[in-house]
């Protein structure tokens, strides 16, 4: 085809976005928005290769998939084999373990599905894997596959103009499923193709029904094709179901400016925007494998500009190096030529190394410093795979959780609400567990039960900030509280959740109280320090002596003091008792208590669950006297 200076400007202005975004999302809030402007180019540019080919009567399907091969596996490829190199260098066993599957999955084109699979609340959060960004390449990848093969059956059977007017209508479809599962199923919306596949194909609409403009109205299409762009990036967050109808915005902006095909505007067509586009792919690879190391490494404290500069280096890099290598054409149409391929090789050869490495448990081998020194078998202790193990989620009361990890349940165990009146009940989220299970430890004698579920908050109304199965889980979960604390009468409720409680109105719980004749005193714990990616990370890294049991760190998770703070204010002079945790563990000079003994052992066993040892020694030292002090009140 072909090249468009604009649509060149236009993977400028959706990498940039993305990078941005990454790399601190307060700057542009909408910037994921850039991927769903680089499905709409991918849309296009597919249809018009696959569609000249149809008018000359020369389309084939094996070079249709040798030339994506050609152009997406071998920067992929050597991001890879770099990545694994790293890992066998510094990360543990089952860190290195979960990047060889990520970089099979990635290699292999379903990432995504992969991605989906992991997106469960106690799963390792996304700034710890390293190749999360190629979830859109495994959704192109399967458009690559899926709609060329498709369109040519079709040509068998059909016209050219009926073949357009069914891409219109699988587009249509594919819009109102987006729309539809964004709601209903929001991680699987989000990384699944059948609810992306509509923005490639508008994308090729695009160039199945151009229109003749004037320069005039060329350009001002262009600008509002722009405008359309940045706004998704500046209005649009995270908050947002996404894709849903707001996709629209951005993938409609980028189809208003390649309608337009004016190669002379300066917005698209300026020299920077025409140099980043052409390296657009590369720093697409290159930049989210930084944003990982940056955030591990910084915390992302102090500012991640010349990370920003350095995946648009290494972009250029692999672009000049890798991307631009001319690999020869097949020979001959045939499946085992394309196996034969040198691109198609080098996944070959990824995914036996991804393989062997998941294989051997993650090279777990004295042959590793990484996987045998004190500090890593330390790290090794505390991962999710290692320390939530039955007895710790026993611990946990995982019976009285509504979230399986994948989807909402539809009950759970009579155990966790038949203890017994009166007592203490507690209520909300999976940090709520972490608690009660020191809590229960520490007043053996106290009749206890529990409703807590991972993600959510204590509520008296429906639960509107979670979405898809998180969000049927929360709903039951508050429902059956509900249910729980009219029937039990508890003595005193203690509420625990992760973070933002003060989003959360907890005079609605207090309310439903007196409206129910229930003289329960409320007990609301405060966040308990927090540290991203993890504590035993911070330890490892700048903590290890087992006689600093204080510390001061940049992975420490700021927002937790200010919602401290906040609660601190709000529930001061009133009936609802706030216990800060943070104000107890943490001294005026910034070192917050990480160890519970002499033998490293974390306050919280990643980012900000408690360890076992954390919450007896929470509960011991700070809410032992409180719950006392309120159950002989009664």
């Amino acid at each position: 085809m072909q090249f468009r200076k604009d649509i060149n400007g236009l993977r400028a202005i959706a990498v940039l976005a993305v990078v941005v975004f990454h790399f601190n999302p307060t700057w542009l809030p909408g910037g994921f928005a850039g991927v769903d402007v680089f499905f709409v180019i991918s849309g296009y540019l597919m249809t018009g290769i696959i569609f000249k080919k149809f008018d000359k009567e020369s389309f084939s399907l094996i070079n249709f998939y040798a030339a994506r091969a050609r152009r997406i596996i071998p920067a992929l490829a050597a991001l890879c084999f770099v990545l694994l190199i790293y890992g066998w260098m510094f990360l543990i066993p089952a860190e290195f373990q979960l990047l060889s599957k990520h970089t099979l999955v990635s290699v292999g084109f379903f990432s995504n599905m992969a991605y989906w699979r992991e997106s469960g609340y106690f799963d390792a959060i996304s700034h710890e894997k390293w190749l999360l960004h190629t979830w859109s390449l495994s959704v192109e990848w399967q458009f690559y596959i899926i709609y060329p093969a498709i369109l040519l059956f079709l040509k068998r059977n059909i016209s050219l103009t009926s073949i357009k007017k069914a891409i219109l209508f699988s587009t249509i479809i594919s819009f109102l499923y987006c729309v539809y599962s964004s709601y209903s199923s929001p991680s699987l919306a989000y990384y699944f193709l059948p609810s992306r596949a509509w923005e490639m194909m508008l994308g090729g609409l695009a160039y199945l029904y151009p229109i003749r403009l004037t320069n005039k109205a060329s350009k001002s299409l262009q600008v509002l094709g722009v405008i359309m762009i940045a706004l998704s990036y500046a209005l649009v967050d995270e908050s947002n179901y996404w894709p849903g109808y707001l996709a629209v915005i951005p993938c409609l902006g980028a189809y208003l400016i390649i309608l337009a095909n004016d190669n002379y505007n300066f917005l698209t067509g300026n020299y920077i925007f025409q140099k980043i586009g052409l390296w657009s792919y590369s720093i697409y690879l290159w930049h989210w494998p930084l944003v990982v190391y940056y955030y591990e490494h910084s915390g992302s404290h102090g500012t991640p500009i010349a990370y920003m500069l350095l995946s648009v280096a290494l972009g250029l890099l692999s672009y000049r190096y890798i991307e631009s290598i001319d690999f020869k054409q097949l020979h001959r149409n045939s499946i085992i030529n394309l196996l034969k391929f040198k691109p198609v090789l080098f996944a070959l050869f990824i995914g036996t190394c991804s393989i062997a490495i998941y294989i051997s448990g993650g090279a777990d081998s004295q042959l590793r410093t990484a996987a045998s020194s004190d500090t890593a078998l330390y790290l090794k202790q505390y991962q999710k795979v290692n320390y939530l193990n039955n007895e710790v989620k026993q611990a946990y009361k995982a019976q009285c959780n509504f979230y399986d990890g994948s989807r909402a349940k539809t009950h759970i165990v009579d155990s966790c609400v038949n203890n017994g009146v009166g007592g203490v009940f507690v209520w909300g989220d999976s940090h709520a567990q972490a608690l009660g299970y020191g809590l229960r430890k520490t007043l053996r004698d106290v009749n206890f039960n529990q409703v807590a579920t991972s993600g959510c908050r204590p509520l008296i109304k429906e639960d509107t900030f979670s979405k898809g199965e998180f969000k049927k889980a929360c709903d039951k979960s508050n429902k059956k509280a509900k249910e729980a604390v009219l029937k039990i009468r508890p003595s005193v409720i203690v509420l625990a959740q992760k973070l933002e409680h003060d989003k959360n109105d907890y005079f609605e719980i207090e309310a439903f109280l007196e409206e129910n004749n229930i003289n329960a005193h409320i007990i609301l714990a405060g966040p308990v320090p927090q540290w991203r990616p993890s504590l035993p990370k911070a330890i490892v890294k700048r903590h290890f002596d087992t006689q600093k049991k204080y510390i001061k760190d940049i992975y420490f998770v700021k927002a937790a003091s200010e919602v401290n703070d906040t609660l601190s204010q709000r529930y001061k002079h009133t009936q609802i008792h706030f216990v800060s945790i943070i104000d107890s563990l943490c001294r005026e000079d910034g070192k917050c208590l990480a160890k519970v003994d002499n033998d490293n052992t974390p306050l919280v066993w990643d980012y900000g669950h408690l360890s076992l040892q954390g919450s007896l020694y929470i509960a011991e030292n700070i809410f032992k006297p409180v719950l006392i002090n309120a159950l002989n009140s009664q």
